[in-house]
C-alpha cells in the first residue's frame, strides 16, 4: 500500500497539474487562436485599401479621362504592373481585369468590377469585385457593356502603365474583332490618376514606410554600423538590404546608393571602397510596404580625428539645401500643373539669392549657391506615375497637381567650399510627402541634419 502511494500522489498531482494548466492557460491559448499573423493583417490593410481606392477614387479617374471600360490583360508569368494593386491571383492562360462604367451619373457611383480567369481563393472575403469567373467569353463580356472607350495599359513614358505586351494586344484586339478592336485606346492618364491620387488608408500604409526607411538610413549611416578605416560602402549597403529582408519590406531601388561625394563629385558608390575619417556620405534608397514605395536620403560626415562637430562650410552647405527646401514646402500647391507649379517654385528659390542650375550636375565655375529640384511622384513605385516637378518625367510635367499625391521633395544644392579650392559641394535632400491645400506636408519627420560619425 505504501509502495503504491507515491504512484497515486504524482499521479493525482499530475492531473491537478494539467487542470490547472487548462483554467491558467486558456486565456494564453485563446489569444493565441485569435491572434492574427503578419501575412493576415497586411492582407486585410491591402484589402481595405483595395476597395476604398476602387470606391472613391477609380469612378473619377474613368470619366475625367473619358474611360468607359478599362480592361487589364495579363498571362501566366507576367503579371500586369499593377495585380498586387487590382488584387493577386492566378493566371492560366490569359486573364482579364475589367471595369465597367456603366452609367452612373456622380462621380461616387458604382464601377462594375470583374475578374475573369485570375483565380484568388481570398477574393470573395475581401469584397472588392463583383465578378468573379475562372473563365469567361471575353467578347460576349464586352458585348453586354457596349463601350465606347476601352482604356488598356499602354505608356510610351510609365511602365506601371505599359504591362499590355505585344502578344497580349494581339490576342485582345482578335479576341474582341473589329468593332470592338477600334474602340481600345491607351489608358496611360487614368492609370496614372487612379494609382496616384490617395485614400487615407494609402497615405497611413505610405507613412510607415517613410518612417521605417529613415529609421534604416539613419542607423546605417552611424557608428551602429560603421567604423572609420574598416566598414566599406557595401558593408553598408548591404546591412541596409539585411535589414529591408528582415523586416519583409521591399526595395524600390535594389542595391542601395551609398557614395562618397569630394571636390570632384562623386567618388565611390556601394563598392568595396574603405569609409575614412573626413568622409562626406549619401544614401539614397527606398523601401517596399503594402504596395506604397519611398525613396528617401540621408547625409552622413565621419569625424576628423579632434573633430567634435561638423565643418562650417559643409554646415553652410546643409544650410543652404535646407532653405531651398523650405520654399517648396511652403510654395506647393494642387490645382496646377506640375510644370506650372515647378516654374513658380524655382522663381521663388531664385528670389531667395540661389541661383537654378543651368543642367544637372553642372555647376558655375563661380561663388554663387546654385539648385535644381526633381520634386517627383512617389508611392506606387520609387518614381511613381503621378504628376512631377522634375525635368525628368516630362509627360508628367503636364499633369495637374491633386490633394493626396504623394511627392518625394527631391532637391539638389551646390554651395562653395573654401577647402576645396571653391569647388561645390552638392547637397542632395529628399524626403516624402503628401501635397495638400495647406501645402507639402511630410509623413514621418524629415532630414534634419548631417548624421556626425565618430
Amino acid at each position: 500500500m505504501r509502495a503504491t502511494m507515491p504512484r497515486l500522489s504524482r499521479a493525482l498531482c499530475t492531473v491537478a497539474a494539467m487542470a490547472l494548466g487548462h483554467i491558467v492557460g486558456a486565456p494564453a491559448l485563446h489569444a493565441q487562436r485569435t491572434t492574427l499573423p503578419e501575412v493576415k493583417i497586411r492582407w486585410d490593410r491591402l484589402c481595405q485599401m483595395r476597395k476604398e481606392k476602387f470606391d472613391y477614387i477609380l469612378p473619377e479617374a474613368m470619366r475625367e479621362n473619358g474611360i468607359d471600360m478599362w480592361i487589364v490583360a495579363q498571362k501566366e508569368g507576367h503579371d500586369d504592373p499593377l495585380a498586387s494593386l487590382l488584387g493577386p491571383g492566378y493566371t492560366g492562360t490569359v486573364g482579364y481585369f475589367i471595369f465597367t462604367d456603366r452609367g452612373g451619373k456622380s462621380g461616387g457611383d458604382h464601377i462594375e468590377r470583374a475578374a475573369l480567369g485570375i483565380e484568388d481563393h481570398h477574393r470573395a472575403a475581401c469584397g472588392a469585385y463583383d465578378i468573379s469567373e475562372g473563365d469567361a467569353d471575353l467578347k460576349a463580356f464586352v458585348t453586354a457593356r457596349n463601350p465606347k472607350r476601352i482604356g488598356i495599359n499602354m505608356s510610351a513614358e510609365m511602365g506601371l502603365a505599359d504591362g499590355l505586351t505585344f502578344s497580349i494586344h494581339e490576342q485582345l484586339v482578335k479576341t474582341l474583332g473589329a468593332q470592338f478592336a477600334a474602340r481600345l485606346v491607351s489608358a496611360e492618364k487614368m492609370v496614372s490618376d487612379f494609382s496616384s491620387r490617395r485614400t487615407a488608408s494609402e497615405i497611413v500604409a505610405f507613412g510607415e514606410a517613410g518612417e521605417m526607411g529613415r529609421q534604416i538610413a539613419e542607423r546605417a549611416l552611424s557608428n551602429e554600423v560603421i567604423t572609420p578605416g574598416v566598414t566599406t560602402l557595401a558593408d553598408v549597403a548591404w546591412w541596409i538590404e539585411q535589414q529591408q529582408y528582415e523586416r519583409h519590406l521591399g526595395s524600390s531601388f535594389n542595391v542601395p546608393s551609398v557614395y562618397i561625394t569630394g571636390p570632384n563629385g562623386i567618388e565611390a558608390t556601394s563598392n568595396d571602397r574603405i569609409i575614412q575619417r573626413g568622409d562626406l556620405i549619401m544614401l539614397d534608397f527606398g523601401v517596399g510596404y503594402l504596395n506604397m514605395w519611398t525613396d528617401q536620403k540621408r547625409i552622413a560626415y565621419v569625424l576628423k580625428p579632434g573633430e567634435t562637430s561638423l565643418p562650417t562650410s559643409y554646415q553652410r552647405a546643409f544650410d543652404n539645401a535646407v532653405r531651398v527646401r523650405d520654399v517648396i514646402h511652403r510654395t506647393a500647391r494642387p490645382g496646377q500643373t506640375a510644370q506650372v507649379m515647378m516654374d513658380g517654385i524655382n522663381a521663388a528659390i531664385a528670389q531667395a539669392g540661389i541661383l537654378p542650375l543651368r543642367a544637372f550636375n553642372q555647376p558655375r565655375a563661380d561663388s554663387s549657391v546654385e539648385f535644381i529640384i526633381g520634386c517627383h511622384s512617389v508611392g506606387d513605385w520609387g518614381h511613381g506615375i503621378g504628376p512631377s516637378m522634375a525635368f525628368f518625367n516630362p509627360g508628367r510635367l503636364t499633369y495637374e497637381m491633386r490633394p493626396s499625391n504623394l511627392f518625394s521633395i527631391e532637391l539638389f544644392a551646390y554651395t562653395p567650399i573654401p577647402e576645396w579650392g571653391g569647388k561645390k559641394l552638392r547637397i542632395p535632400l529628399e524626403d516624402d510627402g503628401t501635397v495638400t491645400t495647406r501645402g507639402v506636408e511630410w509623413v514621418y519627420p524629415v532630414n534634419p541634419r548631417i548624421i556626425l560619425v565618430k
